[in-house]
């Protein structure tokens, strides 16, 4: 068995400093079943899991299967999901999509990445969350803004794109944890580790932390950074430039 890296062994102690503070962590999109779960998450893009937990009940009252959905008026459609933000093009996508699961796959939702991928408004991250919340299968990281954005403050990454940040965390973690990692990073994103306001004093992770691009206040301190986690270029200026601003400021 070949030696784990620094970068390696730094991603299962965040790992498993996780797993101890979210043991349940699962998917925050109701459903119950995979087309339910597929649906759900095109409906969470640019949106909240609280306005399309909201939604989704009437959305699969009216439709409740792919045989349905595909045969859905735009209008009406739109209408049920306005309020979840860019209704037209994601009415457009989940007929699409009903529409390639009937016709391609006889009613039933694929269990592989490539053949999910190819369906009207499924991508990587689409896919990977139906695989592994629904029928248990690794396909990959799910990395939503709140897995890219921490996984570069944890020193996981030094990738903004979310393509690339998955093939990273893909290479650092056990094929068996990636599912559960997932789930974790983004309720602790959205718990602890927010995008503006990082709560550092109070999370569990903080001693692992080398709180990459964060502006740290005095009383909280950053571990150095494992090796090919070093803090990326964009951070480092953004980090400077804060730096020197507050220090024009001082001088006024």
């Amino acid at each position: 068995m070949a030696k784990l890296t620094k970068v390696q062994t730094h991603a299962r102690e965040v790992n498993d400093a996780l797993e101890k503070e979210y043991p349940e962590a699962t998917c925050a999109l109701v459903h119950k079943n995979g087309f339910e779960l597929l649906a759900a998450t095109i409906l969470s893009a640019q949106c909240t899991d609280e306005r399309v937990n909201l939604t989704t009940p009437a959305l699969f009252k009216r439709y409740p299967g792919p045989t349905e959905l595909a045969k859905a008026d735009q209008d009406e459609l739109e209408t049920l999901i306005k309020s979840t933000g860019f209704f037209r093009a994601k009415a457009k996508s989940l007929v699409g999509m009903a529409k390639g699961v009937v016709e391609e796959y006889d009613g039933d939702i694929p269990q592989n990445l490539d053949d999910l991928v190819k369906l009207p408004g499924v991508g990587r991250k689409t896919a990977n969350v139906v695989l592994g919340t629904c029928y248990g299968i690794p396909s990959g990281v799910v990395v939503d803004t709140h897995v890219g954005r921490n996984s570069v403050r944890l020193g996981l990454t030094k990738e903004t794109d979310p393509v690339k940040v998955e093939r990273d965390l893909m290479a650092l973690l056990p094929e068996e944890e990636w599912i559960d990692f997932s789930h974790r990073m983004i309720l602790h994103g959205r718990a602890i580790c927010k995008a503006r306001r990082p709560e550092c004093e109070r999370c569990p992770l903080s001693p692992l932390c080398p709180k990459i691009g964060v502006n740290l206040p005095p009383s909280v301190k950053a571990p150095k950074a494992a090796d090919s986690a070093a803090t990326p270029k964009k951070a480092a200026k953004k980090v400077a430039a804060a730096k020197l601003a507050k220090k024009k400021a001082s001088r006024k």
